[in-house]
């Protein structure tokens, strides 16, 4: 995690929060947007459950990484939105064996907030945790029993691929997302254990189920992409939330794809031209058009986000193209939203493209929108390295 994302500075901020929201109660009812989540520490025998406010009411937005960029949302709104949330918790094996299993499967088939009763064994210890790929999480507190007031909304495309108990995995999330489901919907129900063949069917920690549908997806979208024409000319996508710059190129070439992530420190009178790159943070990751045969380890999460996102766009444009994703992350950024929020960036960032006439007039561009020298960029990039060394048919 970057030094700048400041524990200190978040920890402030939901103790405000949590001094503002009513007293937790052992005993409440409140409309989960719907939320879930399953851990992955002591697996296959994991903590999982529900986060709900002790309210009724449209909670969506509360668990929508779609919502929080669309609206803009600042850090301390989302926070003020998580922190509401009390996550009712219990062990439970990854084969299903426990009883709240069949309520979180039944509130992850939801595509609407759904009213549920909890019964709680302790009340919530006031306290959050975050990670890169997880929305922030709070108040946890071990579950008695839980009971649905009301019946989900179930969408007819989830209903049957749900019930489907012959087809694989990687099909019914295809199939899903050609019939628009959200993708954080579909990680909701691969994590809960109701996709896939039917005795396959287990509970994936939240953090593998994000990563997996995106990968999912992406993989499956480039078997076209890959067949297609590459674009002839260079174009630029930029955008930024809370701290979260990011500067996406499509070059000229065949399917090539890399993520450069660079921390700007937190360091008084620090100015673009004494910034030394032992002072910088930097994570990579990058694949040649055959792919990647091993995990991201270094940009994690955030690499299948920002590929699936840019994916995206090719397939609506039937080109190739070589890509290079350059993500800038200040101090602005100082909680972890979750990798939610990257994928949505992204995706906002490819609905404006720039072209450009030449990779040095672009570099500059993005030199002048970015505190971090370009040159540090391309100094580690794989992709800017081996680009300027080829030469194009064009060129001649």
């Amino acid at each position: 995690m970057p030094d700048f994302i400041r524990k200190d500075k978040t920890e402030v901020i939901m103790s405000k929060l949590i001094a503002n929201f009513p007293k937790p109660k052992l005993h409440f009812s409140g409309s989960t947007p719907p939320e879930i989540f399953v851990g992955r520490m002591n697996y296959p025998n994991v903590f999982s459950g529900i986060l709900s406010p002790d309210f009724r009411g449209d909670t969506t937005i509360m668990a929508s990484p779609e919502e929080w960029v669309k609206n803009n949302l600042s850090i301390e709104q989302v926070l003020t939105h998580r922190g509401q949330m009390i996550y009712g918790r219990q062990l439970t094996n990854i084969k299903l064996q426990k009883s709240l299993s069949s309520v979180t499967q039944d509130l992850a088939l939801s595509s609407k907030p759904v009213s549920t009763e909890f019964f709680l064994k302790r009340l919530p210890v006031q306290q959050y945790t975050s990670s890169k790929i997880l929305s922030i999480m709070a108040n946890p507190a071990p579950i008695q029993k839980v009971l649905l007031e009301e019946n989900p909304y179930v969408e007819k495309k989830v209903d049957y691929l749900t019930s489907d108990y012959d087809v694989k995995t990687t099909a019914a999330i295809k199939e899903l997302y050609n019939s628009k489901i959200k993708v954080s919907h579909m990680q909701k129900l691969l994590s809960v254990g109701l996709l896939g063949i039917k005795n396959q069917r287990k509970l994936v920690p939240t953090r593998w189920s994000i990563t997996a549908v995106d990968d999912m997806i992406g993989k499956d979208l480039l078997k076209n992409i890959k067949a297609y024409k590459e674009v002839d000319e260079i174009f630029l996508f930029s955008d930024d939330y809370n701290g979260n710059h990011y500067n996406i190129l499509l070059l000229p070439g065949e399917f090539k794809f890399e993520v450069i992530e660079a921390s700007v420190p937190h360091i008084e009178n620090i100015t673009k031209e004494n910034l030394s790159t032992q002072q910088i943070g930097f994570w990579k990751d990058f694949e040649g058009f055959f792919g990647r045969k091993n995990y991201a380890e270094s940009v994690t999460g955030a690499y299948y986000a920002n590929r699936l996102a840019i994916c995206e766009y090719l397939e609506k444009i039937k080109r190739q193209a070589t890509v290079l994703v350059l993500r800038e992350i200040t101090e602005e950024y100082y909680a972890p939203l979750g990798v939610g929020i990257l994928r949505e960036l992204t995706r906002k960032a490819m609905l404006s493209p720039e072209k450009q006439e030449s990779l040095e007039i672009v570099l500059k561009i993005i030199d002048s929108r970015i505190k971090i020298p370009i040159k540090k960029f391309e100094e580690i990039s794989w992709i800017l390295s081996n680009y300027k060394k080829q030469k194009r048919l064009s060129e001649f």
